[in-house]
């Protein structure tokens, strides 16, 4: 934690501790029946955790991203769900912080900052998947508002967000389609129905739904920054703040699944001595360690570069790809070291084995995200050479 300022540092140490006393203590019960975590939502306000992008000025605590994925990694430590609950919230956060109007900042940032208001944002689409540019979802002008028409997938927080950031169209004609995509802030209300959750392997207790909207009306003056047909600009921007995210969720869900095969290859004998010390197993655990380490050092890498006010979509969507495909190695190789315990409920490895998919598929899957980074690279090297 070295380039984090002292205060981020103890932010950092407030988050373990929260997630070691209050967390992991009673996790199982919200992961197990798929209960929505209230009581840990409550302690995250109280805390600061909805705010951690938020300026000071609005009430929040203004951490850079290097913090903000240091604190992401530590609640995905506990629980990988926990780490989603902030997720499109600070998303949003950083949108509205850095496109938002005056009037849009202060009327939301305050109420995100102590979690009164808690955010998500809507791209993915039934239909469309990772494909945003043949989104349907729409918004037609019509006198002092827009109507909206459409619908997303696959949203989480929906049932406890009083703000959706909504990447739709509003300008069908616009060619590349891309060139006519707004965010809309559009708080639920008429017009909007959102369904029952959406059943799951993991990423348990935090909710993903479908929004359905009918003709829903919302004041033109929702457009984030107050103009429109600027929305890819800005969501592109924001899923470089998501996939940091997304990335220290995966480093923090391979953090636990490594200290658990630790812990156990020490207390687990097998042939009259401790089973780290055959060396099977012993170089699970240095090859699991040492990709958790690079993992976390990639992630710290973008944020770094996004502190920067650099352009980090390159850097971050390497350390998304990267962080998940560790994350998914080692929690299989936590459950190998617990042999057949790993497949028992009892042991919190197979936990790990459930969410870890998530952070491949979610954000753009890895296997569109190897496309995006492909393009990125030759796009850059182009810039190199002045071609």
């Amino acid at each position: 934690m070295s380039n984090l300022t002292p205060d981020e540092q103890d932010m950092v140490r407030l988050v373990a501790e929260f997630v070691d006393q209050r967390v992991r203590p009673r996790v199982r019960e919200f992961e197990s029946a798929d209960t929505y975590p209230e009581d840990f939502i409550e302690e995250m306000k109280k805390l600061g955790f909805f705010g951690l992008l938020v300026p000071a000025e609005h009430g929040g605590v203004d951490v850079s991203a290097a913090c903000f994925a240091r604190v992401t990694e530590e609640l995905a430590r506990g629980w990988m769900s926990l780490a989603g609950a902030i997720g499109g919230h600070s998303v949003i956060s950083y949108l509205l912080c850095t496109y938002g109007t005056e009037e849009q900042q202060q009327k939301y940032l305050p109420a995100m900052a102590d979690g009164r208001i808690r955010a998500t944002m809507a791209l993915t689409e039934p239909s469309g998947g990772s494909d945003l540019q043949n989104m349907r979802t729409h918004a037609v002008r019509d006198g002092d508002d827009l109507v909206i028409t459409g619908s997303k997938t696959w949203i989480s927080n929906a049932q406890h967000s009083g703000l959706i950031g909504l990447l739709c169209k509003t300008d069908r004609t616009a060619q590349p389609a891309h060139n006519g995509m707004s965010v809309v802030l559009v708080e639920p209300g008429a017009g909007l129905e959102i369904s029952n959750k959406i059943p799951k392997l993991g990423y348990r207790g935090v909710e993903a739904c479908e929004l359905s909207f009918d003709q829903m009306r919302v004041p033109a003056s929702a457009v984030l920054g107050g103009v429109p047909d600027q929305g890819w600009r800005h969501m592109m921007r924001g899923l470089e703040v998501g996939r940091i995210q997304v990335a220290a969720r995966a480093v923090g869900v391979a953090q636990a699944a490594f200290e658990a095969a630790l812990s156990y290859a020490q207390d687990r004998e097998s042939f009259g001595k401790p089973i780290w010390k055959h060396q099977s197993v012993g170089n699970l655990l240095a090859d699991m360690a040492t990709k958790t380490r690079a993992a976390r050092l990639m992630t710290l890498d973008a944020a770094e570069q996004l502190d920067s006010g650099k352009r980090a979509d390159l850097e971050a969507g390497m350390a998304k790809l990267f962080a998940s495909e560790v994350a998914m190695q080692v929690a299989l190789d936590a459950m190998r070291v617990h042999g057949g315990y790993g497949f028992s409920r009892e042991y919190d490895v197979e936990r790990y084995f459930r969410d870890a998919p998530l952070m491949i598929l979610g954000e753009g899957t890895n296997e569109v995200q190897r496309n995006v980074i492909a393009a990125q690279l030759v796009a850059r090297d182009r810039n190199r050479e002045g071609v």
